[in-house]
């Protein structure tokens, strides 16, 4: 009888012992989950669209860092992206799970760019509970070597001028002249992120390097080519809303609203009401773009990390021309001039209308994904079902980017030479970033 209970002693600790030593499988729905839950919490504390971005970008290098460590595909963004240093290598003698300590630096750097930290930390403990379940020697090797990037890539990232700006001057409106930019109802914001052109860029050689052409000079003289825009703007805004909320072009301009400031006033209430950034939106993108193909995790995570790359700093060249032009939007001039009861379709976010942000990143992103996965690629785009509207289906990444584009205008916040010069721009910067990142060893 001892002899039987020994044996099934033995049994039971051997199956204990193997169950401990599995091995770990890391899929790209790990991934997507982080950079998921990235978005929610983003959404829920409210960041404005250029901090979004930054957002995204550091936590995806973070990652990307330790996988190209690892995979002789992939090369390192260390001198290819500003001011970046190699990270530190892990122990010789240490076995560690590679897509593990990329996960460990994703969420811990992402901890350190938002507010509601413990809705991060609720996936974390998930994850790290059902690895160290399987292997807790090389969960934890892992981890440590994890903490150790992100600690540096956090050193790097708190060094972009970020914190600076923070303590710089708040936007000041000059009412004196009537073509610079007014806060707009309802919440009458001040401009945000004035001094974004500051942030240190990635790869572009400055915020002005795809420095756009003036838009067209302001005048409200009826055959001026700036009032011919003005009156577009809001003539199309009439057409469209007589159709009602079916029209095709009223649902455009709500798929791509992605406008985090959008207040609603109930009596003496007002709140915000939780939508997307546009740089979410196109993370979600390239989501769709990855499981179509049945990316790997590396080949995921080179996508986001290029993806957002363009997009952080198509943020930067964007911010900067708006505040050089600093142009008044469409709603406070039909409001002053033509139609003081006009609304436009969408509520006008707080910033200059020049040029327009939707269209530059869209364009940037646009060019970068087709870059990964190629022209033509037709994708059904789910990003805004969580939010109440249908799916749209894309026969490209450059058939999107040019819808986003003219949602602006159909939405009644730009004019046409914002959305039309806008696009050109992020392209022209999309094609830069795309062609002067190496991530690839065969490039």
């Amino acid at each position: 009888m001892k002899k039987i209970i020994f044996l099934v002693s033995f049994i039971v600790l051997l199956n204990s012992c193997n169950t401990k030593t599995e091995s770990i499988v890391i899929t790209p729905e790990d991934l997507h989950a982080s950079v998921d839950r990235v978005t929610e919490i983003m959404i829920h504390d409210i960041f404005s669209p250029p901090v979004a971005s930054r957002i995204f970008v550091y936590p995806n290098i973070a990652a990307y860092e330790i996988i190209a460590l690892r995979n002789p595909e992939y090369n390192s963004l260390a001198s290819q992206v500003r001011n970046l240093s190699p990270i530190p290598s892990p122990e010789a003698t240490t076995t560690i799970n590679h897509e593990i300590a990329a996960m460990v630096a994703h969420m811990e750097v992402s901890k350190k760019l938002i507010f509601s930290e413990a809705a991060m930390e609720t996936l974390q403990d998930s994850l790290y509970q059902s690895w160290k379940s399987k292997n807790a020697v090389v969960f934890e090797n892992s981890k440590t070597y994890g903490l150790q990037v992100s600690d540096h890539i956090i050193d790097w990232m708190n060094k972009d001028n970020y914190n600076q700006t923070r303590t710089m001057p708040k936007f000041t409106v000059n009412l004196d002249d009537p073509s610079r930019w007014q806060p707009t109802p309802p919440a009458y914001m001040n401009g945000i992120e004035p001094h974004w052109n500051k942030i240190r860029p990635f790869v572009i050689d400055s915020a002005a390097q795809f420095k756009p052409i003036p838009p067209p000079p302001f005048s409200l003289e009826k055959n001026s080519d700036f009032y011919k825009e003005l009156v577009e703007v809001y003539e199309i805004s009439n057409q469209i809303t007589k159709k009602g909320d079916d029209s095709e072009e009223i649902k455009i301009a709500q798929f791509w609203d992605c406008n985090p400031y959008v207040s609603v006033t109930r009596g003496h209430l007002m709140f915000a009401t939780k939508k997307i950034s546009p740089g979410a939106h196109w993370m979600g993108i390239t989501k769709i773009a990855s499981r179509k193909i049945n990316s790997d995790f590396d080949q995921t995570l080179y996508a986001y990390t290029k993806a957002s790359i363009a997009m952080a700093d198509a943020f930067i060249s964007c911010w900067d021309e708006k505040y050089r032009s600093n142009l008044i939007r469409p709603e406070t001039l039909i409001n002053d001039h033509i139609d003081e009861n006009w609304k436009p379709v969408l509520q006008t976010p707080p910033f200059p209308e020049y040029v327009s942000g939707h269209s530059v990143v869209s364009g940037a992103a646009s060019v970068v994904l087709t870059d990964i996965f190629g022209d033509n690629f037709n994708f059904d785009d789910d990003t805004e079902v969580a939010y109440g509207l249908p799916i749209r289906s894309f026969t490209s990444f450059r058939q999107a980017a040019d819808e986003a584009a003219i949602s602006r205008m159909y939405g009644g916040i730009h004019y046409r030479a914002a959305v039309e010069i806008g696009v050109k721009q992020g392209r022209d910067l999309g094609k830069f970033v795309a062609d002067k990142l190496r991530m690839k060893s065969n490039q």
